[in-house]
């Protein structure tokens, strides 16, 4: 449901606490979340949804909730079975790191960090800014692009298709599976949504056999060549095993893609949205930094997580029960004015900047480090080639309520 007027054109406050549900959210939800978020942290923070699940907004209740990994689990199987069956979608979201608690995380996200070393993301940077350059050029000499398909989209799928070393004339589909296995995500999906995400894991994971094969055959240097590093890698002896190994490349370029190609669409909206805080990035071009920042605070491109109580647990005014499903709204929790001085205003000065788009604890996202090194080069380099930048046609959005991000966003630079 989303903000009614009623007769009176006061809020009808109660009907949306009453009956406000994530899997259910329309169209006008999905363009502007925050007024209903803003809402729900005011009034019913620990919100029941008509499922039983719970939907958290504080800022205070999402750090905790991400900080205790024994009374707040990753561990999807539970919940994934009904949703997903035996196919491939569950074995995807149910091996990879993101949904899994200790021992099996800590096991797995070592191996990945021991990959994605300093030295190897620092490797990538000259030629992340050689793409950028080019991308730019071919924008201006167009004058008229979609700064989603012919921008935002083409730079982690570079970036992510580098460090696995998938070539260049396979990268072709990897697009389509990361958005087909992430809206396999949502709530709630369709009889097609799920064939078409089991079929996604499934084509994904068959080249992947293929790549995995051929780098065993002619290994890579391990300080630059991130999959020749997972598959020799090891942790106290222990090494992913052939579906591990798969599943987290799967995971990488889902994880790298569309939350950095959302970074990028949602800074560039929210600056022209903001023009006084455009000119003040092209003013002061060192202001990149805490821009990306305040870029992921107000639109951070992963909206909501969740967890499962893995105890009765009371929250707020609540008792949860154990095993029920959480739903922590990171939008929500980055415009918590308990933590945030007038949230709603975009300021790139912004300092400190304590937002939870990268979530927070053991589950920090892995590519944090690298979004933002694409981040920004991507919008620094971006606001200085284009001072007039304008949208010219209508935006479309994602119409996912767990991702936030555009589909299209026609502009002329």
């Amino acid at each position: 449901m989303t903000i009614k007027e009623t007769a009176s054109g006061k809020t009808d406050i109660e009907a949306l606490i009453r009956t406000f549900d994530p899997a259910t959210v329309g169209r006008d939800f999905l363009e502007n979340p925050y007024p209903t978020y803003h809402l729900l942290r005011e009034h019913d923070p620990v919100h029941r949804c008509p499922d039983g699940s719970y939907f958290l907004t504080r800022y205070a209740d999402l750090n905790k909730v991400y900080r205790d990994t024994k009374r707040y689990s990753s561990d999807k199987k539970k919940e994934f079975k009904p949703k997903y069956g035996d196919g491939w979608l569950y074995t995807h979201h149910t091996t990879s790191l993101v949904f899994n608690d200790p021992p099996l995380h800590t096991r797995v996200r070592r191996l990945i960090m021991g990959a994605l070393t300093p030295k190897a993301l620092r490797a990538l940077e000259p030629q992340l800014v050689t793409l950028i350059d080019s991308l730019l050029d071919r924008a201006e000499d167009r004058q008229e692009i979609d700064l989603i398909e012919d921008y935002a989209a083409s730079i982690p799928i570079q970036v992510i298709g580098d460090l696995l070393g998938v070539p260049m004339e396979d990268r072709g589909p990897l697009r389509y599976w990361s958005l087909t296995i992430l809206g396999a995500l949502e709530p709630r999906i369709s009889p097609a949504q799920l064939e078409e995400g089991n079929k996604a894991v499934g084509d994904f994971r068959d080249y992947l056999i293929g790549l995995v094969a051929e780098r065993r055959r002619k290994m890579l240097d391990p300080e630059q060549d991130v999959l020749s590093r997972l598959i020799a890698g090891e942790s106290d002896g222990e090494k992913l095993t052939e579906e591990e190994l798969l599943q987290n490349c799967i995971f990488l370029l889902n994880a790298g893609h569309e939350t950095t190609t959302s970074l990028v669409g949602n800074s560039v909206g929210l600056l022209l949205d903001h023009p006084d805080q455009n000119q003040l990035l092209r003013r002061d071009p060192d202001l990149i930094t805490t821009a990306v920042e305040e870029f992921l605070r107000m639109e951070s491109p992963l909206q909501i997580g969740n967890r499962l109580a893995g105890e009765d647990i009371t929250l707020g005014d609540q008792v949860i029960a154990k095993g029920t499903y959480i739903h922590t709204s990171i939008a929500g929790a980055n415009r918590d004015p308990a933590v945030f001085e007038d949230p709603d205003r975009m300021d790139i000065t912004r300092k400190p900047n304590r937002h939870i788009a990268f979530i927070t604890g053991i589950h920090v996202c892995l590519g944090a480090t690298l979004a933002r090194i694409e981040g920004r080069i991507a919008m620094g380099k971006f606001v200085q080639r284009f001072p007039n930048v304008q949208h010219n046609g209508d935006a479309e959005r994602l119409p996912l309520a767990r991702f936030r991000g555009y589909t299209s966003m026609p502009i002329r630079v």
